[in-house]
């Protein structure tokens, strides 16, 4: 899919949120016009499901929170229940499209199979006009920030984001409202990518983020999925509560892919990503660390959190709570929102496995609180970001001032009524972990 096209669909999510805000959520099925109304009974069976909710093992979000948020919108919370309609709305959105497969691209990746992942690196163009003796225009070179549209044509990069988004955004609906088309077509989506032979990713990315004429996959690759793959992780952990399409076999399946890409992290390239001392490194901690949980390696996830207290957070933000290898870039808003998504889910994971990323200091002072002060000036329109930014949007930072400010940070607190709310309403109260809300790719 197109940066176009996913302009033009996070427009429509936009729109469509903002109408459900104004529409009372009368029933389960009451936004979502395509499908016949739900009887009197069915809409009060479901309702009694939303109240005896279960708590999903998340990995990321708080699932006994999840089930408590559940039964608040059960006893009819007017807040909650807007945002549920703004959900419904995005969920709805996803009903239509669908499922994908790493099968369906045009090209084969370098090892001759369809079933691997394939995707080219944003930022590199080709240097020389694209003649019959030099058809790809090599060599390619690095343009920070500006993403090049030929990336597009391989339709892995993207799908692979709509995979992580829909199968998340349906589950959340599901687990709210008791519809089960949103959990049946989660199920659909998630075996078709992950686990239908047939159709099936296989588990690693040897050939992401490749640089025509001289890389056929990079370590850097492994940020495809690290930026959002936790999503698919508590996604299946909250389908896994009962959800209607959702097996016994869905769920071995998936977890046999993950315990596959987990082992795959640990190779080569994983080895690579993991020294990066950036995003990418960050990034990295916080996937492999949700992998290892959701794979039961509890001790291990709590020793990868707790080693980025001074391989993260120290070398990452200095005293003033700026990012120095983040502030550097063409897109230094982005990529300092960019990074503290990943840090604020690193710390949502060390929640569960007794480990406190908010309360470290570093020797400097570095902190994470102080990292999210640093945004709350641009972020609430106080002044102007004193970085470059090609593209500046202020809601990014909306649900890491949220993070910030559940974990005590009184400015954090303070800064939420000045917000600028994010495309398609803030649902920071059902799904309270940091998402990238600004996609560099629209």
């Amino acid at each position: 899919m197109s940066g176009r096209r996913r302009g033009r669909r996070a427009l429509l999510a936009t729109v469509a949120g903002l109408a459900a805000l104004l529409v009372p959520l009368a029933s389960p099925a009451s936004a979502a016009p395509d499908r016949a109304p739900v009887a009197a009974p069915a809409a009060e069976a479901a309702s009694a499901a939303v109240a005896a909710a279960k708590a999903p093992r998340t990995v990321v979000l708080d699932g006994e929170r999840l089930r408590r948020t559940r039964a608040r919108l059960a006893k009819g919370d007017p807040a909650l229940r807007r945002a549920v309609a703004a959900l419904r709305a995005q969920a709805d959105g996803w009903l239509g499209q669908g499922p994908w497969t790493v099968t369906d691209k045009d090209r084969t990746p370098p090892r001759g199979d369809k079933h691997d992942y394939l995707s080219q690196a944003p930022y590199w163009w080709a240097s020389q006009p694209k003649t019959a003796d030099n058809p790809m225009g090599c060599p390619y070179v690095q343009k920070d920030g500006q993403r090049n549209p030929e990336v597009d044509e391989l339709t892995d990069h993207d799908e692979r984001g709509d995979v992580f988004a829909s199968a998340y955004t349906l589950s959340l609906a599901w687990y709210y409202t008791g519809d089960a088309a949103y959990s049946r077509h989660a199920a659909e989506i998630l075996r078709t990518w992950f686990t239908d032979p047939a159709t099936r990713m296989n588990p690693n990315l040897d050939h992401a983020q490749i640089i025509p004429c001289k890389y056929d996959g990079r370590a850097i690759g492994i940020i495809d999925f690290s930026q959002g793959f936790t999503s698919v992780l508590d996604a299946t952990a909250i389908l896994d509560t009962g959800a209607p399409g959702w097996t016994s076999g869905d769920r071995g399946g998936m977890r046999t892919w993950y315990e596959g890409f987990r082992d795959w992290l640990g190779g080569a390239f994983g080895t690579q990503e993991a020294a990066a001392a950036n995003n990418h490194g960050t990034f990295f901690d916080m996937q492999l660390a949700a992998l290892q949980l959701a794979t039961g390696q509890r001790s291990l996830a709590a020793r990868t959190v707790s080693k980025a207290r001074t391989a993260r957070i120290d070398p990452q933000i200095a005293a003033d709570g700026s990012q120095p290898g983040e502030i550097s870039r063409t897109r230094s808003w982005h990529y300092s929102t960019f990074n503290l998504v990943a840090f604020t889910r690193l710390a949502a994971i060390g929640e569960h496995v007794g480990v406190d990323l908010w309360s470290h200091r570093g020797p400097a002072g570095q902190r994470l609180s102080a990292a999210v002060d640093y945004l709350l000036p641009a972020a609430t329109g106080e002044a102007p970001w004193p970085h470059p930014e090609l593209d500046f949007r202020a809601y990014a930072a909306s649900d890491l001032v949220h993070a910030a400010a559940d974990a005590g940070d009184a400015r954090a607190r303070a800064a939420l009524p000045a917000l600028q709310a994010p495309p398609g309403g803030d649902l920071w109260a059902l799904r309270p972990a940091a998402e990238q809300l600004d996609s560099i790719t629209g």
